[in-house]
């Protein structure tokens, strides 16, 4: 394969599929975030206290992030050893038969206690499902296209994974919109899961008609897979590699929490809006950010990795902050300045081009997916509560805390830059 050769109708192909799935993915994973309200009262004991059916129905939801270190390492392990392909495959299986299931389940009403645990089983699995997609996805796509298309490879894949957070939140909005909530509370909350797990399926059906990658198989060829388990041999020698791509992964994790998942919420606690303003402002936000994330990869292809990512911690941590000064001043404010901020949270799309480039092909999938998985269940998991504690004493926490992980990752990319030069000095 040559190296600087330009993309094929096959690559757009193989492009194409890979962003498909991962959107259809991603919505399966998020949209349960959308109706944790109404399936906290299905699932669990009417007399219930709110607060704890709510934390409870919370806890369910973060059970998908807490799996997907261990998913995402299994997978890792047999993509590394027997070809990415596979698993790419059954990423996608593992997220749309929970997702369809957890539509047509019974209910506290109808089977007790047994409703909760089987709800928290889907969610488990769905987890571990997410781990192995998104890093294996990044992987699949790196590898088949030449060195000088990596970042738009990896820029159309994660646009595909962000608009699965967009189609959630566009599919929620209808089914309030369409339906009254005693109708929502009877039926209509399934018809979300039902679909995503059919056109999950499909997704599944789909990718039997893409090829694995080209740098597996020479590597297969050459019989120069890992001898050991690979993510030993990450841990005993790509330890700089590693720590690295998860502090990456921290700048990843807080634009995508705080400014899309958490925003609409601590705007309007600290200012008064209503969903009504909050939401489709962070729809137009999403769209901005997944049309950013390919101008970031195509950047990164021209410019490189380190020179996008400055420029872009640095918009991404002024847009911050002119969004939550801004709606402080005004809320006609919200919109245009919401939308600036999402596009500079495009600037995520530099990380998973860092990673790629990080590892060696034989242990590439695992290395991606141990720094990215675990970085993100830790980082994911203490972001929401560390945010809404500094709110409460500064109502600029939110930004503060992006622009402090803004200088790690832009610390961490040049940091990998310097690192492949001073390993091609001592290679030559």
């Amino acid at each position: 394969m040559s190296a600087a050769r330009k993309l094929t109708r096959q690559d757009v192909k193989t492009l194409s599929l890979a962003a498909l799935g991962g959107a259809l993915e991603f919505y399966d994973f998020i949209i349960f975030v959308f109706f944790t309200a109404v399936i906290g009262q299905l699932f669990f004991p009417p007399d219930m206290p709110d607060w704890l059916r709510q934390l409870q129905s919370f806890g369910i939801f973060a059970a998908g992030y807490l799996a997907r270190p261990l998913g995402g390492i299994v997978m890792a392990h047999f993509g590394d050893l027997f070809g990415r392909k596979r698993m790419f495959a059954l990423s996608v299986f593992l997220m749309a038969v929970p997702t369809l299931l957890v539509g047509l389940l019974p209910v506290y009403m109808q089977i007790g206690y047994a409703a909760p645990l089987l709800l928290l089983v889907m969610r488990v699995l769905q987890g571990a499902a997410i781990g192995g997609e998104v890093p294996g996805a990044w992987v699949f796509v790196a590898e088949h296209v030449p060195a000088n298309r990596i970042g738009i490879a990896c820029g159309l894949l994660t646009c595909g994974l962000t608009a699965g957070i967009l189609l959630g939140s566009v599919v929620a909005t209808g089914v309030n919109r369409f339906y009254l909530p005693e109708e929502i509370s009877a039926y209509a909350w399934r018809f979300p899961f039902i679909a995503g797990g059919i056109f999950g399926l499909v997704a599944v059906y789909l990718r039997r008609y893409l090829d694995e990658t080209p740098v597996f198989q020479e590597i297969r060829a050459k019989k120069a897979l890992s001898e050991i388990l690979p993510v030993k041999a990450v841990l005993r020698d790509h330890t700089p590699a590693v720590i690295i791509s998860a502090l990456a992964t921290w700048t990843l994790t807080a634009g995508i929490v705080v400014f899309i998942l958490m925003t609409p919420t601590l705007l309007q606690k600290l200012h008064g809006l209503t969903p009504a303003d909050t939401l489709p402002a962070n729809a137009v936000a999403t769209l901005a950010l997944s049309i950013s994330c390919v101008l970031v990869g195509m950047a990164c292809d021209r410019f490189g990795p380190p020179r996008v990512m400055l420029v872009g911690a640095i918009g991404l941590a002024g847009s911050g902050y002119a969004l939550y000064l801004g709606v402080a001043q005004s809320a006609v404010l919200l919109l245009p300045l919401y939308a600036v901020t999402g596009f500079c949270v495009g600037t995520i799309a530099t990380v998973p081009v860092v990673m790629v480039r990080a590892f060696p092909a034989a242990v590439r999938f695992t290395g991606i997916s141990f720094s990215y998985n675990v970085a993100y269940a830790v980082f994911g998991g203490v972001t929401p509560l560390l945010v809404s504690l500094l709110t409460q004493a500064d109502p600029l926490a939110p930004a503060h805390y992006v622009a402090f992980t803004c200088v790690i990752g832009v610390a961490a990319v040049f940091a990998e830059r310097a690192r492949l030069k001073r390993m091609a000095v001592i290679a030559a």
